[in-house]
This record gives C-alpha cells, sequence and structure tokens, in this order.
C-alpha cells in the first residue's frame, strides 16, 4: 500500500510518500516541502499547494491520503491557513477517488515513537531510523508528512478490521432483535387464537 502524507500549511506544506511492505516495512518513497510567499494572497497560496499536490498525486498515484487533523490553537490564521490546505489537499484526493484520513498529531506520535507526547525532535528521529534515510528529514513538516503517511499504514489495518466486527455485531444485533419481534409476534398470534376458541 502507498500513502501520501500530508503535514498542511500555508507557509509550508509537508508532502511524504511511503510505500507500506509486509509487517510494518517501510519504505520513503518521495519527500518534500511546498512553500508559499507569505505576501501572496491566500487565494494565490492555495492553488500553489493545489497544484503541488495534484502533481503528487499524479506522478505517485498512491492508494490513500493521510492528513494531519487541525487543533484549535492560539493562532487563528495559523489555523485557518492550515485548515484551508488540507481542505484542498482532501478535494484533489477526493477527485481522484481517493480515501483520505485525517489523524490527530498524537496518534501520529504514538504510532511513531509510541508517545503521544514526544516532541518533534524524536518523531523525526524515529522517522528517520524507520525509514532508514541516511539524514533526518529537514524541515520539520517533510518529517511530519512522512510520519502521517507511517501512521496511517499501520494504524489503518487495524481500524479496518475494527470497523469490520462493529458491523458484524451491529447486524448480529439487528438479526437478534427481528427474531425476538417475530417470536414475539408468533406467541401474540397464537394467544389470540387460542382465546377465540373458548365459549363463555
Amino acid at each position: 500500500m502507498r500513502v501520501l502524507g500530508v503535514d498542511p500549511g500555508l507557509t509550508r506544506c509537508g508532502l511524504g510518500v511511503v510505500d507500506g511492505g509486509l509487517g510494518r516495512t517501510v519504505t520513503c518513497v518521495a519527500v518534500d516541502v511546498v512553500r508559499t510567499p507569505a505576501e501572496d494572497d491566500v487565494a494565490a497560496r492555495l492553488l500553489r499547494i493545489s497544484g503541488a499536490v495534484e502533481e503528487w498525486l499524479d506522478t505517485y498515484r498512491p492508494d490513500a491520503v493521510a492528513v494531519e487533523r487541525v487543533f484549535s490553537q492560539h493562532n487563528v490564521r495559523t489555523v485557518m491557513g492550515t485548515a484551508q490546505a488540507g481542505g484542498v489537499v482532501a478535494l484533489g484526493a477526493a477527485r481522484r477517488g481517493l480515501p483520505v484520513v485525517f489523524h490527530t498529531p498524537s496518534e501520529v506520535k504514538a504510532s511513531v515513537t509510541g508517545s503521544g507526547r514526544a516532541d518533534k525532535a524524536q518523531v523525526t528521529g524515529m522517522v528517520t531510523r524507520l525509514l532508514n534515510l541516511a539524514e533526518k528529514p529537514s524541515p520539520a513538516d517533510a518529517a511530519d508528512a512522512l510520519a502521517l503517511a507511517i501512521c496511517h499504514l499501520w494504524r489503518e489495518p487495524m481500524r479496518a478490521r475494527l470497523a469490520e466486527a462493529e458491523a458484524r455485531a451491529a447486524e448480529l444485533a439487528r438479526t437478534h432483535r427481528k427474531r425476538l419481534a417475530e417470536a414475539a409476534r408468533r406467541k401474540g398470534g397464537s394467544g389470540t387464537a387460542g382465546t377465540r376458541g373458548v365459549r363463555r
């Protein structure tokens, strides 16, 4: 499975493509950071990010796209820009019929380092080690994009199995309720029939 991980942002948008192999084997295919000038208007910056993402989607043809979920921060402008960049990525993937999954920062950190409170240096170090890279990805946005892809590769099979189990349990519950309802109807019907045969 091939995943495009995206660490969205207006100033820097990290992109990382990772292939998943047997077990938990992961291989880096490509990594980069799209930068947009702060003096440009938002529309122009989003267009530039969209163009880069579209190019990566067509070039590397991932099976899924993993995007970092935006959380409320003190800087509202930063949050808005990050959310807008993430929306552009999701739109590009949706046009190609690709699944898009949003992972929280703590999910990514826990998947890669084992701790949801790991700092950026720890995440970068583990990404470098897991992907057997010659040097650490820089800036941190690049490492975060790769970490997102790894997180998705390792979490998605578990999530899919859990969803399948929940769906089976829900179906069993529906079948059970249906049988109980049918049994209650039959019992009620037979009781009525028996009453009709009694002369008073």
